[in-house]
């Protein structure tokens, strides 16, 4: 038996609501829906990279996605390359319990890593995600999110150096003088006290904040750090962002663009701030590690090509930041330099972005002189338009009797030089001791640099200019 048909105004009826659903309407109800997810799976793993299948076409370098390994929680994991139509990604943790087949999560629109940086971020240890590492509360999320590897402020728009930045140390205010929005390089071997000075510095430098970074620190030193050189009053205006050395190498990259990443939040907030970042050279091993994960080829020190490429790209982000802010980051990154050779590959390309070196010298540790800082072999190129005459003559008097003295070490030692023969010699040798006395500063003491170039002075009297 047929159905008897509608009339024609009740098909209209039924269709006519959905027909008349407005745009402003349909916007919201696709705002509402849930972000659909993109699913690929495991296709090989080499060494460090994990190849997805699936997800090439959609994804692009620094994007972010999930891992699903067996029987363990997901892990994050990044995009660091393509090769023949499969996405190379690298773990934020151990590869255990992955292999092909298992699913890759990527979200529909994937962007790169965030950080949302809040105020009460001071006085807090956390790793290089945004986690806490000490026990306390979670960190809160600050209004404005900024992305880790964001760009450099745009070169004609940046403000000039600043004043002298007084770090409170004699051997750094008297001869390797640093302005505001300075960037140096503290270059020093094993065991020569670095640790100490950056304590130091994070301590006693005049300025708003102080943002460590700890790439690839041994794990044992860390709270060793933070309780015997930070101390609680240096830790209360400070950020550290720590990845020990063995976290995945993502990670130990990771800490030196969250550091950064939080001095430019204090920065354009118009504040003063310290950055110290320690080392440098563990996050070129990790970006070494990447690369090479990748496939890219080695070059100088197995380092490829991509890890000088992304020197200045970091190094470039610190120092003065707009005009309009106020604010600028000083900062100082220290460079290991393997068996005491200046010539390695990092610090010979560090040495030609930075504003400066700090050279810390083994032989000058040897004999108890600490901060072992060798400054005949330091320079701040920023000295010149910092210091009085009358300050910049004392310094170029100082530099000259410490290099007759180092001279003629060997001549006294041997008693090829007798004293008498020039008056203008053993002036310098006698003042030599003195300045070194100067050098010499408790890890608790701090100096203004007024009192140093006034020790300064005291210790070249009867020296003439």
């Amino acid at each position: 038996m047929a159905l008897p048909l509608p009339f024609p105004s009740q098909v209209a009826m039924t269709l006519h609501p959905p027909f008349l659903v407005s745009a402003a309407a349909a916007s919201a109800r696709l705002a509402a829906l849930t972000a659909e997810q993109l699913r690929g799976e495991v296709a090989a793993l080499t060494g460090l990279a994990v190849e997805l299948r699936g997800l090439g076409a959609h994804l692009s370098v620094g994007d972010r996605l999930a891992l699903q390994p067996r029987d363990r929680p997901a892990i994050d994991a990044e995009v660091v390359g393509f090769r023949d139509g499969l996405a190379q990604a690298l773990a934020f943790g151990p590869l255990d319990g992955l292999g092909p087949g298992r699913p890759a999560v990527a979200a529909l629109q994937p962007r790169p890593a965030i950080l949302a940086v809040g105020d009460d971020w001071l006085g807090r240890v956390l790793d290089p995600l945004g986690r806490p590492l000490d026990g306390r509360r979670p960190l809160s999320r600050g209004a404005a999110s900024r992305p880790l590897r964001g760009p450099a402020p745009q070169a004609a728009a940046r403000a000039r150096l600043g004043p002298p930045a007084g770090f409170g140390i004699s051997a750094l205010d008297a001869f390797v003088t640093c302005r505001q929005g300075q960037r140096l390089g503290l270059f020093a071997g094993s065991g020569v006290g670095k640790s100490t000075l950056l304590g130091m510095l994070a301590r006693h430098a005049s300025s708003d904040v102080a943002v460590l970074a700890l790439v690839g620190e041994r794990g044992r030193e860390v709270r060793e750090f933070l309780e015997d050189e930070l101390g609680e009053a240096g830790l209360a205006r400070s950020v550290v962002v720590v990845a020990t050395s063995d976290a995945p190498p993502l990670l130990r990259r990771e800490a030196a663009y969250a550091a950064m990443t939080i001095a430019e939040h204090f920065r354009d907030q118009g504040r003063s701030v310290l950055l110290l970042m320690d080392s440098l050279t563990r996050y070129c091993l990790a970006l070494r590690e990447i690369a090479l994960s990748a496939g890219e080829p080695p070059g100088a020190r197995f380092y490829p090509a991509s890890v000088f490429a992304e020197l200045p790209r970091l190094l470039e982000r610190a120092g003065p930041g707009p005009t309009e802010s106020g604010g600028q980051i000083t900062a100082l990154f220290t460079v290991l330099v393997e068996g005491d050779d200046m010539n390695d590959p990092v610090a010979d390309a560090v040495r030609g972005i930075l504003d400066g070196h700090v050279v810390l010298d083994r032989r000058i540790a040897e004999r108890g002189r600490y901060p072992a800082i060798d400054v005949l072999r330091s320079l701040s190129r920023t000295v010149p338009g910092c210091l009085s005459s009358a300050e910049a003559a004392l310094a170029r008097r100082a530099r000259a009797v410490l290099a007759l003295h180092a001279e003629l070490a060997d001549l006294v030692r041997l008693g090829a030089y007798k004293p008498g023969a020039d008056p203008q010699t053993d002036a310098a040798l006698t003042a030599a001791p003195r300045i070194e006395a100067v050098l010499q500063q408790g890890r608790d003491e701090r100096r203004d640099p007024a009192d140093s170039f006034a020790r300064l002075r005291a210790a070249l009297e009867g020296v003439a200019p």
